[in-house]
């Protein structure tokens, strides 16, 4: 008998027919993309610190995190921007080290008429009421009892006499630089009103992150949201990717952080990192504070890079998040030197809507330290994480259990047997299945390149070698008129 049945045994005497199902050649696949996101928790929050939870609804954040705390924030604004991907959430405590940040806002006049205050704590806008006649601690106080009265805001407000203290619910320095103002929405002030604004400073101590990306243990999480910047955090996290990207582990996932600072600040900043898996979008002057902006960014691009991971971000919505006023908003020129720091851009439109205009990874030299452009854009290593798995399912799934021959074997119809051929034949097929997707291109010279043979040393082991051509993206368009009169 040469067909290799999986359940049916050969020394089978009772009567009947007996048939088995297999799925190698059923030929479906299907893929769940999961995103994780860290943060700091609250002690309100009933969630167990470095422990992932799966969060399917905005407002459950506040309970397994704790109302007004970082992560039930990040959770909800990239469930707002993105509903339709698997989000996960691993929590951190504060650093017990740390500092709060804090601003201010005070009044420096009285009302002569009545009113509503619009102010606004980064992206959050708290209003106050105002009467005639309230003298300058008389508004304050009406501030500060608006702020704590929303108990979903990560800030706490105290009082001193005209002087409003606004508090970051929790230590570090993700607060840091997060802008105070009025009247983002050209809103106008009562008559007599004027306000001064100190912007959040004095935050100090991120908590370690090493523990939250030791709980993921060996989860394919296809996206990580990081909110922290500093130096010691990103060298872990970028020592992980590395390390899920890698052949061993085979589940490579991409990180979204943002940053908040001058054009020169940023550029320095992403000139100091050099990884394929994290991509930084530069903030400006936007008043979304760069740990919610990285939630939104990565939930805009996973939705998108699910369905093709070759496909451009650029133009997508940044659901969320705030402009920069007009006079703050960084020129094409400007945004064109950050894109060579590794630093990722986004344009506004004349409504204030934010849109990506490219989102790149902050890899920028290769190991002898000249300028490389292989892992530039986000699709790159994106669309090599699929091609690859699809290769391993394809053998996964057709070959599971099989035996390995030399090509030209003489084995009967029907034997569990595998060749280089055949093997090489299922990598041109599948090849031409990616080619239709639109995830590469150049058959022919993939085909001509293709190399699949048996181990020299290893006779139970297949190697192969392919090049596969990713398609590239329409990013740029130039022309040159010379015109005649």
């Amino acid at each position: 008998m040469s067909i290799s049945f999986d359940n049916i045994p050969s020394t089978l005497r009772n009567p009947g027919t007996y048939v088995e199902f297999n799925n190698e050649l059923a030929g479906a696949s299907s893929t769940m993309f999961k995103v994780v996101i860290i943060g700091q928790k609250l002690d309100s929050g009933i969630q167990a610190v470095n422990t992932p939870i799966r969060v399917t609804d905005p407002k459950q954040g506040a309970v397994f995190f704790g109302q007004g705390a970082m992560l039930a924030g990040q959770c909800e604004a990239f469930l707002n921007a993105n509903a339709d991907t698997e989000v996960w959430a691993i929590a951190l405590s504060d650093d017990n080290e740390g500092a709060v940040s804090a601003g201010a806002f005070t009044v420096e006049t009285a009302a002569t008429g009545s009113g509503t205050l619009s102010l606004y704590i980064g992206n959050n806008l708290v209003r106050a009421g105002v009467s005639a006649g309230d003298d300058v601690n008389t508004i304050a106080a009406s501030i500060a009892a608006s702020i704590n009265a929303n108990t979903s805001l990560p800030f706490i407000a105290e009082l001193e006499n005209a002087v409003v203290r606004v508090k970051s619910r929790h230590k570090g320095e993700v607060f840091n630089g997060l802008k105070l103002q009025a009247n983002y929405y050209d809103e106008k002030l009562p008559d007599g009103v004027t306000l001064t604004f100190a912007d959040f400073v004095g935050g100090t101590g991120n908590p370690d992150m090493s523990p939250a990306l030791d709980a993921m243990g060996d989860e394919w999480f296809n996206w990580l949201v990081c909110p922290y910047t500093d130096t010691f955090n990103l060298v872990q996290l970028e020592t992980e990717l590395g390390e899920r990207f890698g052949p061993m582990a085979q589940i490579g996932c991409r990180a979204f952080i943002a940053f908040s600072g001058t054009h020169g600040q940023s550029g320095t900043f992403g000139s100091a990192r050099n990884n394929p898996h994290i991509s930084c979008m530069g903030t400006g002057a936007s008043p979304t504070p760069p740990y919610l902006l990285s939630a939104i960014n990565a939930a805009v691009a996973a939705k998108s890079l699910s369905i093709d991971p070759a496909r451009p971000l650029q133009t997508l919505v940044l659901k969320g998040m705030l402009a920069p006023s007009r006079h703050e908003r960084w020129g094409q020129t400007e945004r064109n030197l950050l894109l060579f720091d590794g630093i990722s851009t986004f344009t506004v439109g004349d409504d204030g809507t934010c849109r990506i205009e490219r989102q790149i990874t902050m890899y920028q030299t290769n190991a002898s330290g000249l300028s490389d452009a292989s892992y530039l854009d986000i699709c790159t290593p994106e669309t090599l994480e699929r091609i690859r798995y699809e290769q391993r399912l394809m053998v996964a799934q057709k070959y599971p259990r099989h035996k390995l021959a030399s090509d030209g074997t003489q084995y009967g119809a029907g034997q569990a047997i595998v060749t280089p051929k055949i093997i090489r034949g299922e990598l041109l097929s599948l090849y031409r299945e990616m080619e239709k997707k639109g995830w590469v291109e150049d058959y022919e010279s993939y085909e001509a390149n293709l190399i699949v043979e048996r181990d020299a040393d290893d006779a139970n082991r297949l190697n192969w070698r392919d090049t596969p051509n990713l398609v590239n993206q329409l990013r740029i368009t130039a022309g040159k008129q010379q015109f005649i009169i």
